[in-house]
């Protein structure tokens, strides 16, 4: 697996980005397109508007169930890495850092962690500056 880092830490799911997603598109394509040339035009309009739903549903669902859960389990896996490094628990603290900056606290490795949580809390940094920050990235494989 290519090592991870800010550049190319974003990830496909190649079921649903390059064979689901397109068979869909093809299909509205189509059914829009008979909905202009074909004389059942209601059906047409019918089938059209199945095939939006089923893209719409399918991408939603797909996303927040998986997106959910991922964020839990970056919460829980912070709180036990820093409590393993320091001693002291995160929850003391945790609700001074908004999500995003939680789930970029992630991509730090341990010896990195701690200093970019003070650097965080003080500074205020955004998601996008802790990843800059961090120096040696920590890669996330198994995310979503």
């Amino acid at each position: 697996m290519k090592k991870q880092s800010f550049k190319n830490h974003i990830r496909y799911y190649t079921p649903h980005h390059f064979i689901y997603y397109p068979i869909i598109m093809t299909l509205l394509v189509f059914s829009v397109c008979f909905i202009f040339t074909s004389q059942d035009q209601l059906i047409w309009s019918f089938i059209s508007a199945v095939f939006i739903v089923l893209f719409f549903l399918a991408f939603i669902m797909r996303q927040h169930y998986a997106l959910i859960l991922q964020n839990r389990i970056v919460r829980l896996e912070l709180r036990y890495r820093y409590f393993s490094l320091t001693g002291k628990r995160l929850e003391n603290f945790e609700h001074r850092l908004k999500d995003e900056q939680l789930y970029a606290l992630r991509f730090a490795p341990d010896d990195e962690l701690e200093g970019l949580i003070k650097k965080t809390l003080y500074k205020k940094l955004s998601s996008i500056e802790i990843k800059k920050a961090i120096e040696h990235w920590k890669g996330d494989y198994a995310r979503v």
